[in-house]
């Protein structure tokens, strides 16, 4: 059997993307999007003419726990900067701004995944049997394919969060803020 590996890598990511993740995103409010239910929360706030994302080097142990605007930050911060071996301009992540809404995050995170995936389905079996990275740098032991992997297992975990943080703010008590 000839098994086409970049059609079956692109079919996972597209199932999940298709049934599961951006159909539990639809109508994500601004209110969801900032909601911080537990103290000390990592979130996205307005700094220099747009929105950063908390974060800290060395992080924290244990990791606080995040907004979805921050994990759709991180996603599509994820996305945008896997783009750059496809062509895209590269991002920094010291001048990163993330999105401000929902609405916008919810754009910016279409506009990443549609790129990625034409990315990803331009691959040929070589392209992802390639060095991810050259001698010396982060990613000198990685593949292309362990970068898509890695990049699709983000998308599903953060994806399965998101879902949760909407599940518990929906059934929050009422007179919860906000």
């Amino acid at each position: 059997m000839t098994i086409d590996w970049n059609a079956e890598i692109r079919a996972q990511i597209e199932d999940h993307w298709t049934r599961q993740l951006r159909p539990h995103l639809a109508g994500l409010t601004d209110d969801e999007y900032l909601w911080e239910p537990v103290e000390g929360m990592w979130t996205v706030r307005p700094a220099d003419g747009g929105f950063v994302a908390d974060f800290a080097i060395p992080p924290p142990e244990p990791a606080p726990v995040t907004t979805i605007g921050w994990r759709l930050g991180h996603l599509i911060f994820l996305l945008d900067s896997g783009l750059e071996r496809f062509g895209h301009p590269a991002v920094d992540f010291a001048t990163y701004r993330y999105p401000e809404t929902a609405e916008r995050a919810l754009h910016r995170l279409d506009d990443a995944y549609r790129a990625w995936s034409h990315g990803v389905e331009e691959l040929s079996v070589d392209d992802l049997a390639a060095a991810a990275g050259t001698p010396g740098d982060a990613l000198a032991d990685w593949s292309t394919l362990s970068i898509v992997l890695h990049t699709q297992r983000e998308l599903i975990h953060h994806g399965a969060e998101i879902t949760l943080l909407r599940d518990l703010f929906r059934a929050r008590p009422l007179g919860d803020c906000p």
